[in-house]
């Protein structure tokens, strides 16, 4: 694996996915607009990495777009096929209508590749699982192919959340919250509470004592790092109401303001 920290804004560098190609190595599993952190990557970062796959044709990309519609700030939105084409041939793209048309429960996803790939994924999905639904294949097809103006006042909306939510939670005391590009996603920081302790409580040495000590005493549920393999961080979605995040951000400064 190849971390991206919050040094790096929760992005892979150059220099990273280099070190951590092997002659073993098969795929770089990609993911922009990505998910805990919200990172998404430029275009000119994307040419870093497609440069270093350039020299490493033995390795594949899977690359899962499922949050290219939500991006702020005039981000351009862009895959590492699009910088460098010659990828196209060993690229894997994933899909679905879970996020930009909330369609969770409709379980549609898809993807492209070469046949190749294709046929092979074919044979396997075929003997482990059967087809969705015809209704949720139709039900994607009219999301996919429909009306598509609905879009942007869902990104205006989701903008707003995040821009309420990260200067509340780099105001609690040891929180840093960087700004995601995309997805609606926080993933803060909360090194700066480790090694203290609640009143009442134990002390928190893990992002999962963090989370579990914050349910406890304020009633809000947050998804620790370490469940996502970096830590010491936690997740906050901004998919729902403006009350609810500005409620649980208020809570989580109390919270941290109590740590001692």
């Amino acid at each position: 694996f190849a971390d991206a920290t919050i040094d790096t804004k929760f992005k892979l560098t150059p220099d990273a996915l280099e070190a951590a190609i092997t002659p073993k190595t098969k795929w770089l599993i990609f993911n922009s607009p990505s998910n805990p952190s919200g990172a998404a990557y430029t275009r000119d970062e994307l040419k870093g990495l497609t440069d270093v796959l350039m020299r490493h044709p033995h390795v594949w990309v899977m690359s899962d777009y499922i949050y290219e519609h939500l991006v702020y700030d005039n981000f351009v939105f862009a895959t590492p096929a699009e910088i460098e084409p010659e990828l196209k041939s060993r690229t894997l793209t994933l899909n679905g209508v879970s996020k930009a048309y909330s369609m969770t429960g409709w379980r549609i996803g898809y993807c492209g590749a070469p046949e190749v790939l294709i046929k092979a994924m074919r044979t396997i999905q075929s003997q482990s699982t059967t087809n969705p639904t015809s209704i949720s294949q139709w039900a994607s097809v009219e999301a996919l192919n429909g009306p598509q103006d609905f879009m942007k006042s869902w990104v205006k909306t989701f903008k707003e959340r995040r821009d309420l939510v990260v200067p509340m939670l780099n105001e609690a005391e040891g929180i840093d919250c960087p700004t995601p590009e995309g997805a609606f996603y926080v993933y803060p920081g909360c090194a700066g509470c480790i090694g203290k302790t609640p009143p009442g409580g134990s002390e928190i040495k893990t992002d999962e004592d963090f989370v579990t000590a914050l349910l406890e005493s304020e009633g809000v549920a947050v998804v620790h790092g370490s469940a996502f393999g970096l830590s010491p961080h936690f997740r906050i979605s901004y998919a729902t109401s403006t009350e609810a995040l500005e409620e649980a951000c208020v809570r989580i400064k109390r919270f941290c303001s109590t740590l001692k």
